[in-house]
């Protein structure tokens, strides 16, 4: 059971994204990707509770992707998993040095990196039957991503809780959806959970993705609320509202065949939000 009150507090917001977006269903059998870090050691946690605690009866197995980085180091992740019971694989692929011998020094790894671990991921759910894959992002990542998509490639996208692939064949669920980095920060050191660290982004520090969470850090330090109103844009869209030509056809609309403007106040009340 639940002990400590940020583990309650992880734990009741894992539970929730899991019903409020049909996450995990009785029978399913979910393959949790565990990198090593403090969010998919906690996803893990959490995700072994709620499959005791839970009526969803499901199968939950561990997969880690051994990427071949210098200094990786797996005994305690390993000693961590049998001491949790818990059914796991660490596969060796060496994409390290693929990323390091196409990617220039100085450019971000992350792009290709992910690329090449997601093949991995979805080629060893087909072989072996998962039918559900669960990464371990959560809610900062989701709105870190939506502005990075806005600021620098000029698109509205982020990262859905639950999502189908490209090729049909494999659902993704991320059940930390709902939670706050902060507490899966002081969770992984209640936790004292056995961090691997990461050598190829890990070591980039002047990655976009930091400069935008510094940003929003420090609006939310005049707003706390800033984090989760921008959680709450992602699941509350008013297309109706927005300027793209393959939602709406502007050249023909006409009164009475076209969107109708909603009666509401569009301009930002700053006392309030």
């Amino acid at each position: 059971m639940s002990n400590t009150k940020v583990e309650k507090k992880l734990f009741h917001y894992l539970s929730r994204a899991a019903r409020d977006f049909d996450m995990i269903q009785k029978g399913d059998r979910v393959m949790a990707c565990l990198s090593g870090g403090k969010d998919s050691f906690t996803m893990v946690s959490l995700l072994a509770q709620l499959r005791v605690e839970s009526n969803y009866n499901f199968e939950l197995f561990v997969f880690t992707l051994d990427q071949a980085q210098p200094g990786w180091d797996d005994s305690k992740l390993r000693a961590w998993l049998e001491d949790h019971r818990l059914p796991y694989e660490i596969l060796r692929r060496d994409t390290y040095s693929i990323v390091k011998e196409k990617i220039p020094e100085g450019k971000t790894y992350c792009s290709l990196c992910s690329r090449l671990r997601r093949g991995n991921i979805y080629r060893y759910a087909e072989d072996n039957g998962f039918n559900k894959v669960a990464l371990g992002h959560h809610r900062d990542d989701m709105i870190t991503t939506l502005l990075m998509s806005i600021l620098y490639n000029g698109q509205i996208k982020s990262m859905p809780p639950k999502l189908l692939s490209d090729d049909g064949k494999h659902l993704v669920i991320r059940p930390l959806a709902y939670c706050q980095e902060a507490d899966i920060i002081e969770y992984a050191k209640e936790q004292a959970f056995p961090i691997i660290p990461c050598t190829l982004c890990g070591s980039q520090e002047n990655l976009v993705r930091k400069k935008v969470k510094t940003l929003i850090d420090d609006l939310a330090k005049t707003n706390p609320k800033i984090p989760s109103n921008i959680l709450h844009a992602l699941q509350h869209i008013e297309p109706s509202h927005l300027m793209d030509k393959r939602l709406w056809d502007f050249k023909n609309m006409r009164p009475g065949t076209g969107a109708t403007e909603e009666e509401e106040n569009i301009f930002i009340d700053e006392e309030n939000n």
